[in-house]
């Protein structure tokens, strides 16, 4: 008896994915201790080398920070691995109760929770605030991340999405709902495909009139923005006008997982209603500690954020002055854009095989077709002179290996 045949369905699509030049492939990279940005890159044929990474989100090198890792060895010492459970049931530490308390006082609110990623973070807090409010409306940004979205569809309320940072499209779906419908305004402030940074002050004022929830996500603020790292609405003396915050362990402070911040009876609905939230098995003791430490050395450290941002000017310098495609926002991130996904491919390959730097290709459906680009990050942990030669091989890629006229091809 024949039936579907489901080996020969999944492969078809995968073919399609090659064909296309969007098939996904993971470089396997053993970050090398004290020496971040370097790693070793261990190849298909069983070979390794040292390589140098480009497109890190661990953009103070905070992985690798004596505070941090001291901190989680003590940990270890003091409670073994795991926490051993759910939050609910024997997963809650005092490293939670503390970490928590950290967030609430770096975001100036009432409370926070720690959750195991900013996806879910994201997911959770959107999917039950959205869910719990009486018919309401969330109103998106086009370009919010994929775990906000998320988090939308599972509330099951209603979505109108606004064009990209558009002001002018915002009021207008705004002025069009009810006025005594629940709102939510979910944005982010740095959007990390295009490095730019919201109007935020303007999205702020147009909720505050329309009578919407703010939601806030910072993961790629928190850390590098504002005089403690708070993120971008401490930089621009906005955070007392976020309802919630939403942020992440995961990148400027070198570690994984996410929270929200917030008014407690917000962030105590989420903790009593979020699924994501309370059926998942919690951090461990040594992550909580490590991005406490992190958290908190960031807060009086401000060393590591202007090391960053100067490279990044010496970064986006040279590529103005070389005149390569970069998308110029305001933020730390650079997105090049090659616009094309087999040359995308080709480009990471060549600088990978021929010259030793690590950058991941970002192809559709995580940018829209025509736009494939590189999301190149330079960390506090490179050096002037790692930024310059890493800019003279992306010039002479675009000179001599023609990239640009290959893309349009």
């Amino acid at each position: 008896m024949t039936g579907f045949d489901y080996t020969g369905f999944f492969a078809d699509r995968i073919t399609e994915l090659k064909t296309e030049g969007r098939y996904r492939t993971f470089a396997t990279l053993s970050r090398i201790a004290g020496r971040f940005p370097q790693a070793m890159y261990h190849a298909p044929d069983g070979t390794s080398r040292e390589v140098t990474i480009w497109c890190s989100n661990d953009y103070l090198g905070m992985g690798q920070h004596p505070v941090v890792l001291n901190a989680m060895h003590e940990a270890i010492d003091a409670c073994g691995s795991g926490a051993g459970g759910t939050r609910n049931i024997s997963g809650t530490t005092r490293y939670h109760v503390e970490l928590e308390a950290t967030m609430a006082r770096l975001h100036n609110k009432e409370a926070a929770l720690v959750f195991t990623s900013g996806y879910t973070a994201n997911e959770g807090a959107l999917g039950t605030i959205g869910r719990m409010l009486p018919n309401c409306i969330i109103f998106s940004d086009a370009l919010n991340h994929a775990s906000m979205i998320h988090g939308m569809k599972s509330s099951g309320a209603e979505k109108a999405v606004f064009r990209h940072n558009d002001l002018a499209h915002l009021e207008e779906l705004l002025q069009k709902a009810d006025p005594k419908r629940p709102k939510i305004v979910a944005f982010e402030s740095v959007y990390s495909m295009e490095g730019d940074i919201c109007p935020m002050a303007e999205i702020i004022a147009l909720a505050e009139k329309y009578g919407a929830l703010t939601y806030l996500d910072e993961v790629h603020g928190v850390g590098l923005y504002g005089p403690r790292g708070a993120g971008v609405a401490e930089e621009r003396d906005l955070m007392d006008r976020i309802d919630i915050i939403e942020g992440t362990f995961g990148k400027a402070y070198g570690l994984i997982g996410g929270y929200i911040a917030g008014r407690a009876s917000i962030v105590d609905a989420v903790r009593s209603f979020a699924s994501g939230f309370i059926f998942t098995t919690s951090l461990p003791p040594a992550v909580l500690a490590g991005a406490k430490a992190s958290v908190e050395y960031l807060m009086n450290s401000s060393i590591e954020r202007q090391r960053q941002r100067a490279n990044v000017k010496r970064f986006k310098d040279r590529l103005t002055r070389d005149n390569l495609p970069f998308m110029q926002g305001e933020s730390h991130i650079v997105p090049l854009v090659v616009g094309d996904s087999s040359c995308c491919k080709l480009v990471t390959d060549i600088l990978l095989n021929d010259y030793n730097m690590y950058v991941q290709p970002i192809n559709y459906p995580t940018v829209p077709k025509g736009t494939e680009r590189m999301r190149l990050t330079a960390t506090a942990a490179h050096s002037l002179d790692e930024v310059d030669a890493f800019a003279d091989i992306l010039r002479d890629l675009w000179e001599e290996q023609h990239v640009a006229q290959y893309a349009a091809a």
